[in-house]
């Protein structure tokens, strides 16, 4: 395999050169605080998306194995339950200083075995760092409630408790962020957990599981499993597992659901999207163009709150010229190639399902204003490319509108009144995120209050809240009752014990009482 030299650094040379032997190494196992090659018979062949060459094989885990790693968190949780809370926190202050140190050696596994840039993957591994970071208040975020004298002699208080064994099933865009939105709040509320992350890049996951093993985690707090169809069967099917959280596709986050919450699990199941950004012919237009053109193609389109839908109203009709302009700018390449904008998608199957989305809208009556479908990058012909494709006039029966295309495509609409905008997006069944850019305080005022999205920005284009927030995605997008990280991911991962305390000064019972307890 042949690289820039120029653009990776000597570590991520290595990384390339061991890939390049004649056989492909294979991602290990992750079972009882030690890395264990897995004894299956079938592999699932992961390549780099630019070159699509072979990287790595990556198990599908035996049930032996799954059924080590669950029996390994099991027997991890008896003890880990019962260590003090500074014992946890302690342990994310130093796990979040080594990620920290380590960034870079992430972040080039992440554009090895993903595509997005450099700079972006940075960026993936930064947000969930962030996660880790407000773990260590654990000692704030996982006091309970008292109150003394509720009634004469009656004392209440209620505690946090963990659950017991927990999972998280993770997808291929965000390869070290959504590890490190479920592992670390587990981990904190005194659970052990069980990961399976991506089988298209479970790198950065591993790595992850190395700094754990520097900073003491003790073993089988955190288990990895690999796999696809039967490795999720296993997680909602275990009954030693009692949570699942799973971000994805919503037809696998509809699925996981429906499975585990039937045998009496909780599940949080972040899904799928079809993100809006409404644009303002008031808006500050520079802004608002480079706003709207880095949340639509940037990690390639690969985000679930990626803008893939602007409303232009009014006037803001005419900046298409520019629009068009500025997407041309933006450098194609591999991920990282020094100055690249966009990297591959994450598969040749994934390219081709957003090429046939593009054709099936503008055979269905979009114009296609800039075309990606057949961009070459020269140095990586085997790559999966697409380029900034813009579509406009879609309308809402398209096909291009009605799934989620997850590729750096911008579908444009048009509308006369923001009245009109909010109505387009509040017929679309997700409700992930949506956008406002405009200069207005009355027209932000009622988007916020009348847009159905669970994330709302105003001038902000991917309006992901920090972690001291949760991830509130609504309606298609999202399935359960608590949603990740914040209040509400701690909440997810414990349960809530109250004890009531009668203590009568100075008097005795003298006879049981059958009626009601009734406190006064």
């Amino acid at each position: 395999m042949s690289l820039p030299r120029t653009s990776i650094s000597p570590l991520l040379k290595a990384f390339n050169r061991t890939y390049s032997s004649n056989v492909a190494p294979t991602t290990k196992l992750f079972i009882d605080g030690k890395f264990q090659e897995s004894q299956t018979t079938e592999w699932i062949d992961l390549h780099d998306p630019a070159t699509n060459e072979l990287v790595t094989k990556v198990p599908k885990t035996t049930q032996a194995e799954m059924q080590a790693a669950v029996e390994s968190s099991r027997k991890a949780y008896e003890s880990w339950k019962d260590t003090t809370v500074l014992t946890r926190q302690q342990l994310m202050l130093k796990f979040q200083a080594v990620i920290r140190r380590d960034i870079k050696k992430l972040a080039e596994n992440i554009t090895k075995e993903q595509g997005k840039t450099l700079v972006d993957a940075e960026g993936d591994v930064f947000r969930g760092l962030q996660v880790v970071e407000h773990s260590c208040a654990a000692g704030t975020l996982l006091q309970g409630e008292s109150l003394n004298n509720i009634a004469k002699d009656v004392d209440c208080v209620s505690y946090k408790l963990p659950l017991g064994v927990v999972a998280g099933i993770c997808p291929f865009n965000f390869p070290a962020m959504i590890p490190l939105w479920m592992a670390p709040l587990a981990l904190i509320a005194g659970n052990t957990c069980i990961i399976k992350p991506s089988e298209r890049d479970p790198g950065a996951t591993m790595l992850l599981m190395e700094l754990l093993n520097e900073v003491g985690c003790p073993p089988g707090v955190v288990n990895i499993i690999h796999g696809s169809h039967d490795a999720v069967n296993f997680i909602c099917d275990s009954p030693d597992i009692k949570a699942i959280s799973f971000v994805g596709s919503t037809n696998a986050g509809k699925y996981i659901y429906s499975r585990a919450s039937a045998t009496g699990k909780r599940v949080q199941s972040n899904m799928g999207a079809k993100n809006h950004a409404i644009v303002l012919p008031d808006a500050n237009k520079d802004m608002a163009i480079d706003h709207l053109l880095g949340a639509a193609f940037g990690a390639a389109g690969q985000r679930c709150m990626a803008i893939s839908v602007a409303i232009l109203v009014g006037d803001a009709k005419s900046w298409i010229p520019e629009i068009v302009e500025r997407s041309k700018r933006l450098k194609v390449s591999a991920g990282y190639e020094p100055g690249a904008d966009i990297g591959p998608v994450i598969s040749p199957q994934a390219k081709s399902k957003i090429v046939d989305l593009i054709t099936s809208g503008i055979k269905q009556g979009a114009k296609c204003v800039l075309d990606g479908r057949n961009i070459k990058v020269e140095k990586y012909p085997k790559g999966n490319f697409v380029g900034p494709t813009i579509l406009t006039e879609v309308q809402t029966d398209f096909e291009c509108y009605q799934e989620e295309i997850f590729g750096p495509v911008l579908s444009v609409m048009f509308a006369d009144t923001l009245d009109d905008a909010i109505e387009i997006i509040n017929k679309n069944p997700y409700g992930n995120g949506a956008a406002i850019f405009t200069t207005n305080g009355s027209h932000a005022r009622q988007f916020v209050n009348e847009v159905d999205a669970g994330q709302v920005g105003v001038n902000v284009p991917i309006p992901v809240p920090l972690p001291m927030f949760s991830f509130t995605g609504s309606r298609g997008s999202f399935y359960g009752d608590l949603h990740f990280y914040g209040k509400q991911g701690l909440n997810f991962y414990t349960q809530t014990k109250t004890i009531t305390s009668l203590w009568r000064k100075g008097q005795a019972v003298s006879r049981p009482s059958v009626s009601m307890p009734v406190h006064h």
